[in-house]
């Protein structure tokens, strides 16, 4: 039977994409199993010393590690240099993606934001010498949402977006979370990226903040993946219900109810590339021993890639 000229763009256009997409999801990490680097926040095994988390993050087999602010500045005010710390990190065989982060970034005025710059400045400089290309802007929480003009948090995150890339070589990625009213979503945190007006804007997603502050799972596949600074990786427990759930209760990927094939097989649809990073903060977890805690965020986090791209 003849096929009409509607069938054949169809036909054209499915093996397009399809072509597309095995491009973007052709694995390059983790010995090939893996299409993204896989990352380990350092919350995960919180109670252990900055230097033991770079030791154990290699060893479990992690590309990169995300640190906290107040661990580079400790490790400043000890007497040692963080230029010297990224070059330790890089000679462990990993990088650092982001660094948590740039807190209560952008107040409510203008007399705040100002109060708050050099703070946000100190931060960037330590981000910038341990070796980062990110950095994570949290606005400043206290506010209502009727209170939180996104508009004005734009024009500021743009202002933070020149200071960071022209003075630092840093770009800052905005988080949503659940107790930053106006900024809890995915959808707020876009509109605010998109007022920006700047294209270096992104945000950070976190699943976990994605299903207790309500955003929902489809944003993702509408987005573009340069648009994502890293993606935070973990799974909520069905108990207790979701109302209820704080960062503690935190589990493992794939041992929750979390829609995380789902979520991967949309960033590899987007072109995703950046990294997925682990980011636990369960108090049982910190218990146990931290290399046996790396290696098993590591190899249930690439359980579920495989799972999600086969």
């Amino acid at each position: 039977m003849k096929s009409t000229r509607r069938e054949l763009l169809t036909a054209s256009a499915a093996a397009t994409a399809a072509a597309c997409s095995s491009l973007s999801v052709r694995p390059k990490f983790q010995a090939g199993l893996s299409p993204w680097p896989l990352c380990m926040d350092t919350a995960t095994i919180r109670p252990q010393p900055l230097l033991k988390k770079i030791e154990v993050a290699a060893a479990a087999g992690f590309d990169a590690i995300e640190p906290w602010d107040g661990e580079l500045r400790d490790y400043e005010q000890a007497g040692g240099s963080l230029v010297e710390l990224g070059e330790r990190i890089r000679d462990a065989g990993l990088f650092v993606p982001s660094v948590i982060g740039l807190w209560d970034a952008i107040p409510a005025t203008q007399e705040a934001w100002e109060a708050q710059l050099p703070h946000t400045r100190e931060r960037l400089r330590m981000i910038s010498a341990v070796g980062s290309a990110q950095a994570q802007v949290i606005p400043g929480p206290g506010r209502t949402q009727a209170e939180f003009d996104r508009l004005w948090v734009a024009e500021r995150y743009h202002e933070l977006l020149e200071i960071g890339i022209n003075d630092y070589d840093v770009v800052p990625g905005l988080v949503f979370v659940e107790f930053l009213a106006g900024c809890k979503r995915l959808s707020q945190a876009m509109d605010i990226a998109i007022q920006s007006q700047h294209p270096e804007a992104r945000v950070i997603p976190d699943v976990f903040h994605m299903h207790i502050g309500g955003s929902g799972f489809e944003g993702l596949g509408h987005m573009d993946g340069d648009a994502i600074a890293i993606f935070q990786f973990n799974d909520a427990p069905a108990s207790p219900q979701m109302s209820e759930l704080k960062d503690s209760d935190r589990v493992f990927p794939g041992d929750g109810i979390l829609p995380l094939e789902r979520c991967l097989r949309d960033l590899r649809d987007i072109g995703y590339e950046r990294c997925i990073s682990l980011e636990l903060y369960n108090p049982s977890y910190w218990e146990r021993d931290p290399l046996s805690v790396a290696k098993e965020g590591r190899e249930k986090t690439l359980a579920v890639i495989e799972r999600a791209l086969a």
